[in-house]
């Protein structure tokens, strides 16, 4: 059988993940899958099993996590998705650590780290006499270093930074991403105590502890640290928060350590130095058709429930492990992580709410079967192979069940691999049922939700006119004339409510083994109070973490469904500007300042009206690293003389990344661009805005001085950050499962 893809998977496959050599592809979606089978079955004895394997994957009723599909079976064999690395305190620790996660990011992984253990800012340091400088510097140098990996130009760096609630760098944790430019490569939570919450209930203080003395230094009252804590999910989107105590109370290895982090998208906690293989079953595939209903076909979901662990656990023997402690550690608890996608399109095909109690029942009774069918096929495993060699201890021993793997089931993002199979992400509702694409010479074209097609072709209800329609807001909640029991089924995301994704998102976790990944949508206009109010319910309901995501208000904005403008009357778009004449005399000054590409001198003029120019020169007459600096500076020089307001210029200058950014003077610089833009800042706040020493200067919202007091700091944020393009395709990036990604061609910010 060949397998069926959409064009859309196709490019996707052929970009990311299809043997190539040079630019050639040279593979096949087939030999990728035959590839991949082949080589996790190369354990067994009996050659049924690769042809299990095939089927599952050729059937796209199932799919490994990428870094399988892309190195099984070739040079690199590196076939885990997730790491957690510790991170001792010591300046030793701190960079061997940070050396072990450049060896994971070039094979391809996401790490997940805590900070915690690091001692906080301004502690002493014996060894030297000096102060410490805390665990969000340490961040951001870890996050420059992921700015210089490239992951075999496959998988970008991506890593989860958590701190618990009681360091007492707790409050700049919870603010060092108000800047949405700053740490970007990381997402981040805050790891949060029981005894954190009580006090959070009760209004009352909590011990803030050194983690090198282990003693009180301080306290906090509660309730103000989970407001602010609100406060910055509501305005980007994090940190988001994980709920400690009860992720450690579900360890299935406490004789062998604590948990103290997850991977990069939250769905994983794991051990110091462990790894874990994921994969999900694709729901779409699993209903049948029964007369004229469709029905979930358990029995095929059993089938391929058993082939998939049994899969999973193969991957742990054949797998290349980028360093010996991480092999070492896996082996010994042989953690994996069975998951879904395509639940939406099974409610949608089953005619069943998302946002309903039977929808929230029937992802209950769907996790509850494949949890116990996945720990039935382990136990099987282990009577086969043998149990895990850390069984002895384990909470597997104290129910007296032998198992083969720690771990079975996990809610991972499937961003890239539900794209390969066609079908919705994880247990997320559909984003949109149509939407607007961009494509070339401003063409727009109408992307429409295959499941959506069909029912309204099997319903006579399908026309151009309505797709334009729907596209305009992704919904049909809207339509007047639409049949009411297709607005009930056919809900989006921002359709459902929070309170209702985070029901689902418990619903899961009840049967899930690690952790589930799920973003819950807010509407642009929701409320801090709203927030606060479904981090509480996450707590009570028994997640083990939540992540939160309010339209329009943080990087990788989500992807705009409707592709209507509102349009300038005729006069004002005639009215151009045009820059004035340069004078004959200007006034200004020179600053020299380094960058990867060499030092870039940066000159910057006045006139009686304000600043008017930019020169730059750098390096030889005639180098791209030159050319580009006078570009920039030409086109800067072009806005400044046309009444553009120089902050602006900084506002899109700074931030601009090159291969190699450097530290200069305890401040990174970024790239050429990012030099101009920070020697334009100061020239500004030591001139003011118009550069002619006028009084005006530099808003408090600039993009290294924004804090979560200023006023105007969620407005300039969304407007820095509305409807970011794809870096890889220009498609625009999609906030689910924690994660900004591409449904186009499967880039995510997170892997």
């Amino acid at each position: 059988m060949q397998v069926q893809l959409s064009d859309n998977a196709r490019i996707v496959l052929e970009r990311r993940y299809l043997a190539k050599v040079g630019s050639e592809v040279v593979e096949t979606p087939e030999d990728m899958l035959r590839r991949v089978a082949k080589n996790i079955a190369q354990l067994e004895s009996d050659p049924i099993w690769e042809e299990c394997f095939f089927e599952i994957m050729d059937n796209l009723e199932f799919l490994p996590n990428s870094p399988t599909l892309m190195n099984a079976g070739r040079e690199l064999q590196q076939l885990s998705a997730c790491f957690v690395l510790p991170i001792e305190d010591s300046m030793e620790g701190i960079f061997e650590t940070l050396k072990n996660t450049a060896l994971i990011q070039k094979s391809g992984g996401g790490t997940g780290f805590s900070f915690s253990r690091l001692r906080p800012s301004f502690d002493v340091v014996s060894t030297t006499g000096g102060v410490a400088s805390g665990p969000v510097s340490f961040m951001r140098c870890y996050n420059a270093a992921t700015d210089a990996i490239k992951q075999g130009g496959t998988r970008r760096g991506a890593n989860m930074g958590i701190l618990r609630v009681d360091h007492p760098d707790i409050l700049q944790f919870i603010q060092c991403k108000a800047d949405p430019r700053e740490i970007t490569n990381f997402n981040i939570s805050v790891a949060i105590t029981e005894e954190f919450m009580e006090a959070v209930f009760a209004d009352q203080t909590y011990p803030l502890i050194n983690p090198r003395t282990k003693e009180a230094v301080g306290e906090l009252r509660a309730r103000e640290v989970f407001e602010l804590i609100v406060e910055m999910a509501w305005k980007n989107g994090e940190p988001g928060i994980i709920f400690l105590d009860r992720i450690n109370r579900f360890n299935p290895t406490p004789q062998v350590g604590e948990i103290e982090a997850t991977n990069p998208c939250g769905e994983q906690p794991l051990l110091p130095n462990e790894s874990c293989n994921l994969g999900s079953i694709n729901l779409a595939k699993m209903v049948k058709r029964e007369g004229d209903q469709w029905v979930i076909d358990w029995k095929r979901l059993g089938e391929v429930v058993e082939i998939a662990v049994r899969f999973l656990d193969n991957v742990i023997d054949v797998n290349r492990y980028p360093l010996p402690e991480i092999r070492e550690m896996t082996y010994a608890n042989r953690k994996i992580g069975l998951g879904v996608m395509g639940f939406a399109d099974l409610l949608i095909r089953l005619g069943v709410p998302y946002n309903s109690d039977e929808g929230v029942e029937l992802g209950r009774e769907i996790m509850r079967f494949i949890q116990n069918t996945g720990h039935e096929a382990s136990a099987k495993l282990a009577e086969e192979r043998g149990p895990f060699p850390n069984f002895a201890g384990s909470i597997w021993e104290q129910m007296g069940r032998p198992m083969r793997n720690a771990t079975v089931t996990t809610i991972a993002p499937t961003g890239t691999i539900s794209i390969i199979a066609g079908c919705s992400s994880g247990i997320e509702p559909l984003f949109a049922l149509a939407f607007t694409r961009n494509v070339l010479d401003n063409d727009r074209l109408i992307e429409v939700n295959p499941q959506f097609e069909a029912i309204l072709r099997e319903r006579e209800l399908y026309s151009e006119e309505l797709i334009e329609e729907v596209a305009k807001t992704g919904s049909v909640k809207h339509l007047e004339d639409f049949p009411e029991d297709l607005k009930r089924t056919l809900v989006t995301a921002y359709d459902v409510t929070p309170e209702w994704h985070i029901r689902m998102q418990a619903a899961f976790q009840e049967y899930t083994d690690n952790a589930v990944s799920k973003t819950v949508n807010f509407p642009k206009e929701a409320t801090k109070e709203d927030i606060r109010s479904v981090y509480e319910l996450a707590y009570k309901l028994g997640c083990k973490g939540v992540t939160v995501y309010r339209a329009g208000s943080r990087e990788g904005e989500v992807l705009t469904v409707g592709h209507q403008k509102d349009e300038q009357p005729q006069e004002a778009r005639a009215e151009r500007p045009s820059p004035r004449k340069r004078p004959r005399v200007t006034r200004g000054e020179t600053v020299r300042i380094k960058t990867g590409c060499g030092t870039l001198y940066v000159t910057i003029n006045s006139d009686e009206q304000g600043i008017c120019e930019v020169f730059t020169t750098i390096g030889k007459a005639g180098g791209c690293a030159g050319a580009f600096s006078e570009a920039t500076a030409r086109l800067a020089s072009l806005a400044l003389r046309s009444g553009v307001e120089p902050t602006q210029i900084v506002k899109q200058l700074k931030g601009i990344r090159c291969p190699h950014p450097i530290w200069q003077g305890g401040q990174q610089v970024l790239s050429c661009p990012d030099a101009i833009a920070q020697v334009l800042e100061e020239y500004i706040k030591h001139n003011g805005v118009n550069g002619n020493g006028g009084s005006q200067k530099t808003p408090s919202d600039s993009a290294s001085h924004s804090t979560p007091a200023d006023p105007d700091f969620g407005e300039n944020t969304e407007r820095a950050l509305s409807n970011e393009a794809c870096p890889d395709c220009g498609g625009t990036l999609v906030q689910e499962s924690g994660c900004a990604t591409c449904p186009q061609c499967g880039f995510s910010r997170c892997s």
